[in-house]
């Protein structure tokens, strides 16, 4: 028997550099595909699909979770506001409880997929290398939480990039470790990790990595953006949200039951530059601007 092709199609496993395009292929003509892909190659590929399901009629939308939503939001929020900036950087410093069990390969295969290709920051409207960790600075949320945070080559890049038109735009993390020291030996890490058994064997021993129940290490999670203008202004806003899980579960969700219920676009988006600055506050998110 004939089964019927779904609506649409949810991606929750990683690395989805690896996932997205198998997933992606699989999708029957008519099928709608949500992913929460932050990884900047997977993002960067399920937006390349735009022409091909704009002429399937179906909509694709990468970065459906806390990364990529987070900064987004404030970055297409931000624009509806004031002119083009000439130069934006996004933070995004997330607060989530762990439960017990180990890491596994998804999650592991996730963390460390950036890593072979080193950073990336938007120079003069082109996409170029820079070292990870890099471009660290230190962070005030409003309500007091104190953070570092240093470049992450994730699909937030590419979603700010595509938002603002800026032609110089930096994503960046506090998950990622910006110590000096850190900073030093990453290079070469992502140096040794193009090497595909080095790459296997590290997510390997990654996985097996146990992981203990933990509740939120703070309050809120946020996302920030600065931008700057030609004219010497410079604007930063925040966006506070929850557990960034319990955030990314919602947004999913959320988008996933538009996708089926709505009259969506044909083509391939992040979330915000398809549902607008929104979508976010209706998942309980608030802007801080």
């Amino acid at each position: 028997m004939h089964a019927a092709a779904p609506a649409v199609v949810v991606n929750t496993v990683g690395p989805f550099a690896e996932t997205t395009k198998r997933v992606l292929s699989a999708c029957p003509s008519g099928t709608h595909a949500v992913d929460i892909a932050n990884e900047l190659p997977a993002v960067g590929y399920a937006l390349d699909q735009h022409q091909i399901a704009l002429e399937a009629g179906t909509t694709i939308v990468t970065g459906a979770g806390f990364g990529v939503l987070a900064t987004e939001s404030l970055v297409v929020k931000m624009c509806a506001e004031w002119p083009r900036p000439t130069s934006v950087r996004v933070d995004a410093m997330a607060s989530l409880a762990v439960t017990d069990g180990v890491m596994g390969t998804a999650l592991a295969g996730s963390i460390l997929s950036g890593l072979p290709d080193g950073g990336r920051v938007v120079e003069g409207g082109r996409l170029v290398r820079s070292p990870v960790a890099n471009h660290a600075q230190h962070l005030t949320a409003p309500n007091g939480d104190m953070f570092t945070t240093a470049i992450l080559p994730t699909g937030d890049l590419i979603a700010a990039w595509r938002a603002s038109g800026a032609a110089a735009v930096m994503s960046a993390s506090s998950m990622i470790p910006s110590g000096m020291a850190v900073r030093a030996v990453l290079p070469a890490a992502s140096f040794v990790a193009r090497a595909g058994f080095v790459r296997r064997f590290a997510i390997a021993r990654l996985a097996k990595v146990r992981l203990r129940a933990e509740d939120m290490p703070r309050e809120f999670s946020w996302g920030h953006c600065a931008m700057d203008w030609r004219d010497g202004t410079h604007r930063e806003a925040w966006l506070r949200i929850g557990d960034a899980q319990e955030f990314t579960i919602a947004a999913t969700a959320e988008i996933a039951h538009r996708l089926t219920t709505h009259d969506v676009r044909p083509g391939a988006f992040t979330p915000a530059s398809l549902f607008g600055p929104s979508l976010a506050e209706g998942l309980g998110a608030t802007y801080v601007m």
